[in-house]
């Protein structure tokens, strides 16, 4: 009795407040385990528990489909399993370790600060997502330290949770689905993700405590520090997911790109990074496996929804308000995933649309892009689990949505209106003239420089006034020039302006994106600084005087030593070219010297150059080339050359000697000097007008070629763009032409399978289409298709098909016959209107069911029945006349006498003259069974009467004694009574003499 009584308190369910213990925990970062399962699911979790070790300091939180009208018992049989205390949850419950928490039928729970808060449960019918609701709250609540465990289950609930917890880098098991005894839950998670763990139920535990060990002994903050200092092993990951998959991750964020390694790394139980890059080598489907666990898409309809209501009821109304009748929106949204934001978008736009009081006819069409290939083709498909419930509204679901055996169908409607692609936002082209672009979520895993460069090009691609939404976690960056806030909160934003060149031109693809001016010359500029070290390496070695740098065209690049004595400024705006910066004097020999440069390496001297700066003074001026290096190759030096001032006694000793010559000599020189002087100035005033004038025409020529050459180049990115949207759309429609194609063949097959000759008609009567079968009935060819029917050639006998046929046109009721051939084959023959999808009659469809082998059947059978029946009747006949006990047929409505056999006539002394066309209560020895019209009514409600010793007189007088047995049945839907009466006269008589004798 004590074992019973111990058994028993073992078994029952302990109390929150009265029975939980806090000895043994694990401080407080003990791991929480989230266990969903539906079907199937007490035997799993029995294994499950069964499997695990005692004292494992972990906490489980059941969730599982309960029945919200039936109090749960599955705490008290879980209880029974382990040694673990079992709670059902209450509302505010703390969560502690080595015990298990149980969700309470109709309620939904969520977990903050890992405490556990009950909620009542919305749906009052249909679909319950009790899973889904928590993983998701799980997620958000332990973030990296999530785990959630789906086992046995029908239907799908958990997949769109697990999600969640893969983003938050959290770890997910899965039973196999072959040993689950209702695979739906478990085949849908590995569906939706790669779970880090599949396993039997069994053999789960296990993995997971050996993962936890792994991951604590060897993921800690030291080793997190030294492994991001392995750049080395980073970037090599990065080469094998580039080289694997196509895909270049070297501008994401590095702790993101590492958590996920690390990720891998436990599930393997790898330590070093540099034995994971090893594994990754001999294990290529491992680069797949990382590059989507780095591309996780969590997406859900109307995400963040408060978003999406500002966007539906203020934003894109002001949009379509002005915009002109027949317009087209063009929006783009990068990183769709499987589609569900896209949709959401198509199905805002058809609500704000319809609020709008004169329709104009404006139209919406969205491009919807990401890397994963798998995730677009789901999302072309358009089906979505039942889950989606819990975020689309019944309204929405039952307006937008067609039911599908594994759960929603996006409508036609709505998915005409997206066009999905597989594309790299960061090197393809992209989409343009955009009114809406849509970016939320994938910025956060970039690095800033990327983050920067994707919104010029975002800008780039935006109409003016064109409208951006980002994730919640994510901001314009450093990139915010080009863009008005509408909504901080809510990370809504309008294109204002273009972005500026130089953030444009730096961006990494193979697309120019630039729209405005470009430099007249392509500078060198990521060398600028290294010119003043060229610069000054090439003045040590040739020059030591000031020096000037200039490009072909005379623009200063960059200046040594002191060069105010030769330039200066001009007045008005800032202009830093040679020409207008040369002091009196240089101004007039120097364009032509510069000119002569610009041919030839050589360098080009002038000397004593007179200037006045002041006072005045000479110059030599050296203008070269440079040749090398080739940074700045081809590029002017201009370097001057004081020349020393003359001393007072140099001075005197020329005057001397000047004033020695002859006066007229002096005069004959000077004049001679004045006239070369004259003629040098003229020639060089003459040559400096062309060179300006020349220059002027140059620098207008090549303005216009580059203007040109920028008109070329926005042509040429916008007829990229142009193709790749076409490319595109030409994708999604040659997948449509495929699916339209292969559902074509399999309705022909289907159809020519069934045997079944099918005629479809327009409303003229007109043959639109036949399967073959059909043409064993009529002469008919596919050069008939378009002609009436009524002219074809039948071998039916049915000349009122016509007539018929235009019958069902006008009643729109369906006709049934069977018609025979002239050749004596039979046919079913089924004329029915011709419904569209939107349940609009658009002609007939003819069925021709050939049932000549069951005609023939059908005639053997009644020739059969009627021949048993003759069989029967003469069979019948003669047991009745031969039978060796009395037979009476009685009609069952009147109580007479229909027949009698000739053993009864002879045991009763009876002719049959005195039994027929008598009622039964009119024989006087059957007087006493039944007297009346009454009695026999009682035995007409009774199916069979017995008497077993009944005793009779014959008509000689005979006492005799009898069995006598009465039953009903039907002969030709006719109720008669059949009496069988049996002579047990001489059993009676012996029994009477056996009687006597044991009485004496």
């Amino acid at each position: 009795m004590k074992t019973d009584k111990n058994k028993m308190e073992q078994s029952s369910v302990l109390k929150p407040s009265e029975n939980q213990n806090t000895e043994n925990f694990n401080g407080n970062d003990f791991p929480i385990v989230a266990i969903g399962c539906s079907a199937g699911g007490l035997e799993t979790l029995e294994l499950f528990f069964s499997n695990l070790p005692e004292n494992n300091d972990m906490a489980f939180i059941i969730i599982q489909h309960l029945d919200p009208k039936h109090v749960g018992m599955m705490p008290e049989l879980l209880q029974r399993m382990t040694s673990m205390k079992v709670f059902q949850v209450t509302d505010n419950l703390k969560v502690k370790p080595n015990c298990i928490y149980i969700i309470p039928p109709n309620k939904s729970m969520s977990i903050l600060n890992d405490t556990l808060y009950l909620f009542a449960a919305i749906e009052t019918h249909g679909i319950r997502l009790p899973i889904d609701i928590f993983f998701r709250s799980m997620a958000n609540d332990r973030q990296e330290k999530s785990i959630g465990i789906i086992l046995s289950g029908m239907g799908s609930d958990g997949s769109l949770g697990i999600k969640n917890i893969k983003e938050k880098n959290g770890i997910v098991l899965v039973q196999e689905p072959s040993t689950a005894k209702f695979n739906g839950m478990p085949r849908s998670a590995v569906e939706a993700i790669n779970p880090d763990i599949i396993a039997p139920v069994e053999e789960l535990p296990i993995k997971l405590i050996e993962y936890l060990k792994f991951s604590i002994k060897h993921n800690t903050s030291k080793d997190l520090e030294l492994d991001l200092k392995n750049k080395s092993s980073i970037d090599k990951i990065i080469i094998l997911l580039r080289e694997q998959t196509g895909h270049d991750f070297s501008m994401y964020k590095k702790n993101t790109l590492f958590r996920r390694i690390e990720r891998r790394k436990e599930v393997h139980k790898i330590v070093k990074i540099q034995n994971y890059v090893r594994f990754m080598q001999e294990n290529p489907k491992e680069a797949e496996i990382l590059f989507e666990e780095l591309l996780i898409g969590v997406t859900n309809f109307f995400r963040d929804p408060e978003v999406w209501r500002k966007f539906g009821e203020q934003v894109l109304p002001e949009m379509l308000e002005k915009l002109a009748s027949g317009s087209i929106l063009r929006a783009w949204i990068t990183g769709c995933s499987t589609g569900e934001e896209a949709y959401t978008l198509a199905i805002i736009f058809k609500e704000s649309l319809s609020k709008i009081k004169n329709n104009r006819n404006i139209s919406l069409q969205i491009f919807a892009t990401d890397l994963d290939n798998e995730a677009i083709e789901k999302a072309r498909k358009g089906i979505f689990s039942p889950n989606i419930v819990n975020d689309v509204s019944p309204q929405r679901i039952s307006k937008y949505f067609v039911g599908d055996n594994d759960g929603y169908r996006i409508n036609a409607t709505i998915r005409e209106m997206v066009v999905f692609a597989p594309q790299n936002v960061i090197k393809d082209p992209p989409f343009t003239k955009l009114d809406i672009l849509i970016c939320r979520n994938m910025l956060i895993y970039m690095e800033p420089e990327l983050q920067n460069k994707l919104m010029a090009l975002f800008n780039y691609s935006l109409k003016p006034s064109g409208i951006m939404i980002l994730g919640s976690a994510e901001t314009l960056g450093n990139g915010n020039e080009g863009f008005e806030v509408l909504d901080a909160k809510l990370k809504i934003f309008k294109r204002t302006l273009s972005p500026r060149e130089t953030r444009l031109l730096d961006f990494p693809s193979s697309f120019s994106i630039t729209n405005k001016t470009k430099p007249i010359m392509k500078l060198p500029l990521k060398a600028v600084e290294n010119i003043q070290s060229l610069t000054d390496q090439i003045l040590l070695q040739q020059f030591t005087p000031a020096s000037v740098l200039v490009n072909d065209k005379g623009d200063i690049i960059y200046i040594t030593g002191r060069t105010g004595k030769y330039l200066e400024p001009v007045a008005g705006k800032a202009n830093w070219n040679i020409y207008a910066m040369l002091r009196e004097g240089l101004r007039i020999v120097f364009p032509a010297a510069f000119q002569k440069a610009l041919q030839t390496y050589d360098a080009v001297k002038l000397e004593n150059v007179k200037i006045e700066n002041g006072k005045i003074s000479f110059v030599n001026v050296t203008i070269q080339r440079i040749e090398k290096p080739e940074t700045i190759r081809d590029m002017i030096l201009i370097v001057f050359n004081d020349l020393p001032e003359l001393d007072e006694s140099k001075v005197f000793n020329l005057k001397t000697t000047i004033q020695s010559l002859t006066s007229k000599q002096k005069d004959l020189e000077l004049n001679q000097c004045y006239e070369d002087l004259q003629i040098l100035r003229e020639e060089m005033q003459t040559s400096q007008e062309d060179l300006k004038s020349t220059n002027e025409e140059l620098q207008s020529t090549n303005e216009e070629l580059q203007s040109t050459n920028e008109e070329l180049t926005t042509s040429k990115e916008e007829m990229q763009s142009l193709n790749e949207e076409l490319q595109t759309v030409n994708s999604e429609l040659q997948n449509k032409v495929i699916e339209f194609s292969r559902s074509n063949n399999d309705m022909k097959n289907l159809l020519n399978s069934t045997e079944i000759g099918t005629l479809f008609l327009d409303k003229e009567l007109n043959i639109r289409r036949f399967t073959d079968p059909i043409t064993d009935i009529f002469k008919i060819r596919n050069s008939d298709i378009g002609r009436p029917f009524t002219d074809l050639v039948s071998e039916l006998k049915y000349p009122e098909i016509g007539s018929n046929a235009k019958l069902v046109i006008k009643n729109l009721t369906s006709i049934e016959t069977e018609n025979e051939t002239t050749d004596k084959r039979w046919f079913n023959i089924r004329i029915m209107p011709y419904r569209t999808i939107d349940d609009h009659i658009d002609g007939l469809v003819l069925t021709f069911n050939n049932i000549t082998k069951f005609k023939k059947l059908e005639l053997e059978l009644m020739q059969a029945n009627t021949s048993l029946r003759l069989n029967k009747e003469t069979h019948y006949r003669h047991l009745f006349e031969s039978a060796k006990d009395g037979i009476l047929i009685l009609d069952a409505d009147s109580g007479k006498i229909t027949d009698v056999n000739p053993f009864l006539i002879e045991l009763l002394g009876y002719s049959k003259e005195q039994f027929l066309e008598k009622a039964i209560w009119e024989i006087g020895f059957l007087k006493d069974i039944i007297a009346n019209k009454v009695k026999f009514s009682e035995l007409q409600k009774k199916r069979i009467i017995r008497y077993d010793n009944l005793p009779l007189e014959s008509y000689s007088g005979k006492k005799i004694y009898v069995e006598f047995i009465s039953n009903q049945y039907k002969v030709d839907n006719h109720k008669v009574i059949q009496c069988f009466i049996r002579d047990i006269t001489e059993k009676k008589l012996a029994e009477e003499i056996l009687q006597k004798q044991k009485e004496s």
